[in-house]
């Protein structure tokens, strides 16, 4: 297992993000975890401790709560103290109203103070993705009338015209202007109507909650301590051997009622071996399902940088046998093909990202004995090799 280093290439593509906002996003940002180290005031004291190889650092754990669903496979937050603590320190968790930090409520407070003039990050995603729609239909009209107007000219002068696909008649992505303000089709906030008189408006009640994903919460839980999770009915403290059960009957096969003996090629450990993996050698982790991945790794987060790699987890049974007498087909586990593969491949390329193949192997069950699963140190079994994958593009790659 190694740590993976960016290319010079992928330094030079991704840019910091926020621009002017990148001191405020340094300072709001700046935790990678949510423990905080604090140091003590310096005194005399601290001097002959540090001396002496000791240290007053107190180590502050923000013991944020949240509520086991086995539906959805997640842990929600509700309570949005602790969102923003996950969220800012380390950027766990998901808004489930929003893209990633949860802003439904900034965004409705935003919508009735200001009619939406001042936008937030979902808004402002999704009027670009407009104007770059609308940006779009203009060049291809224009690209047609310059084309109309070539075949006007050789019927009438028989002069052969090749239609220019630039020039002062077709707009380009750097002096293209929409002709009136653009609205998404799609608002993220209701369509603005009548604006009420503030005094007649209800208080705002925040209806979103953070989702956690199971490593997510895990990891938090069991690494860090800084999580409780609570029973869905009883909503009693789970214990970490409660939870660790729990998580693995998440995903057993819906159909399967009686309780199966714990496996090797749960979805869970496995997915959980490469977030704890990546995790721990200080790499930002969230999902990847909007690229057709699995995982997505950040150097520091979202709102610093856009994801380097793209990974694809691919579990490989260290005992063929193991495999045969699965109670579900284990995704990625067999022979994938070549378009398959080429497909995932051009989409993160396309996005500048570096696609991975992370193969995690299944220890076999001859080897181990299945009662290592009864805690988490079975994950000293598993073994996670990393394979760079790049699109092979002959005219680019001959120097």
């Amino acid at each position: 297992m190694s740590l993976i280093t960016p290319s010079s290439k992928a330094k030079r593509s991704f840019g910091g993000k926020g621009g002017g906002r990148r001191f405020e996003n340094n300072k709001i940002y700046g935790n990678p975890l949510p423990l905080l180290f604090v140091d003590p005031p310096s005194t005399r004291l601290n001097s002959v401790l540090g001396l002496l190889g000791l240290s007053l650092t107190r180590v502050e754990n923000p013991h944020c709560e949240g509520i086991f669903d086995p539906i959805t496979r997640s842990v929600w937050i509700t309570n949005m103290d602790h969102c923003m603590t996950l969220w800012r320190r380390g950027f766990f968790g998901k808004g489930d109203l929003s893209r990633s930090e949860p802003s439904w409520l900034a965004r409705q407070m935003n919508l009735r103070k200001s009619a939406g003039k001042q936008l937030t990050s979902e808004e402002v995603t999704a009027r670009r993705r407009a104007e770059r729609k609308q940006f779009k239909l203009d060049r291809a009209a224009a690209i047609a009338a310059v084309a109309e107007e070539a075949e006007q000219i050789f019927e009438k002068e028989g002069k052969v015209t090749v239609p220019a696909l630039s020039g002062p008649a077709i707009p380009s992505a750097a002096t293209w202007k929409p002709s009136q303000p653009i609205r998404p089709e799609t608002p993220i906030t209701p369509a603005e109507v009548d604006i009420p008189d503030p005094l007649d408006e209800e208080p705002l009640e925040n209806v979103e909650h953070m989702q956690l994903t199971l490593q997510e919460a895990f990891f938090l839980l069991w690494n860090l301590d800084c999580l409780t999770v609570l029973h869905p009915d009883t909503l009693e403290p789970m214990s970490l051997k409660d939870l660790w059960i729990a998580f693995q009957r998440a995903h057993l096969p819906i159909e399967i009622e009686a309780p199966q003996p714990l496996r090797f090629d749960n979805p869970f450990l496995i997915n959980y071996a490469v977030y704890h993996h990546y995790r721990s050698l200080g790499w930002v982790v969230k999902g990847g399902i909007k690229f057709c991945v699995d995982y997505l790794l950040y150097k520091r987060g979202p709102v610093f940088s856009h994801a380097e790699f793209a990974m694809v987890v691919l579990p490989v049974y260290e005992d063929p046998g193991d495999q045969e007498d699965a109670p579900s087909n284990l995704q990625n586990a067999t022979p994938f093909a070549w378009s398959w593969l080429s497909t995932i491949n051009r989409v993160n390329s396309q996005v500048q990202k570096t696609l991975v193949l992370v193969y995690v192997t299944i220890p076999s069950r001859k080897r181990v004995s299945a009662t290592v699963l009864e805690s988490p140190a079975c994950f000293t079994q598993y073994s996670v090799r990393e394979v760079i994958l790049r699109r092979f593009i002959p005219a680019r790659m001959r120097d």
